[in-house]
């Protein structure tokens, strides 16, 4: 059984602050944890219903393994139907951002970004598309947002996430900045090369001023319908997909 204290840590980590205080956060779902196993991330520890154990790949012996009952993981999840399995995992710490990586690829950039299940989103999106990385604004929503890491589904442990101040980094990038506008050119006259950036907005301001004074291309989805606008990780689903598109001729 587990103890109070360690029902307390776990959920403590439900909340942002003890998440950047303790340096770790919470992956749910065999396929996600699975993912995390068997990527740079470093796991803290595994919390699993009986029938969950076979289900997991060969560890290493550092993680530590807890055994729980259906009570135990409904007061640690922060899921409303809990899927079995939990994992504490340590958050990267110190890690520089080298600016070379984003050479010779395309990359996102999300500015103020708000909603952690469109974070989430649009990193899956980034993974399925290849986009290797994702710089958001300091405005942004936490990428350890239970709800973010829920809706990547694995693919965080795959993607690079790094915040910084998009002026400043837009400034020192030295490629091509495009970015999803309601005025700009259509998506599908776009010449996009072979390396750049791709800003997107928040999901009701959209691009703040400090960053649209630094976009080269302001790009349009042509909208054929009457809705007022798209959903912000439906618009970076399309621009991923046309990129990819563009750069398989």
């Amino acid at each position: 059984m587990l103890s109070k204290s360690q029902i307390g840590f776990i959920k403590s980590l439900h909340q942002k602050k003890y998440r950047k205080e303790n340096g770790m956060f919470i992956s749910e779902g065999i396929k996600s944890i699975v993912e995390f196993v068997h990527s740079a991330y470093q796991i803290h520890s595994i919390y699993f219903l009986a029938q969950y154990q076979s289900l997991l790949p060969k560890l290493p012996s550092n993680i530590k393994l807890f055994e729980v009952n259906p009570a135990e993981l409904d007061k640690i999840s922060t899921l409303q139907a809990p899927q079995g399995i939990l994992a504490l995992i340590h958050t990267p710490q110190n890690v520089e951002f080298d600016k070379k990586l984003l050479r010779n690829s395309f990359s996102l950039v999300l500015d103020g970004i708000q909603d952690p299940g469109n974070l989430g989103t649009i990193i899956r999106t980034a993974d399925w598309f290849g986009f290797k990385h994702v710089i958001c604004s300091n405005h942004t929503v936490e990428v350890y947002n239970p709800k973010t890491v829920q809706a990547t589904m694995g693919s965080l442990s795959r993607v690079n996430i790094t915040y910084q101040h998009l002026p400043d980094f837009l400034k020192d990038i030295h490629l091509p900045v495009y970015a999803a506008m309601l005025n700009g050119d259509s998506l599908y006259q776009t010449r996009w090369g072979k390396e750049g950036i791709v800003v997107l907005g928040n999901e009701g301001q959209g691009i703040s001023d400090g960053v649209a004074a630094l976009i080269d291309h302001p790009v349009t989805i042509p909208r054929v319908g009457a809705a007022e606008s798209l959903n912000v990780a439906v618009s970076a689903a399309i621009f991923c997909a046309d990129i990819s598109r563009n750069l398989q001729k």
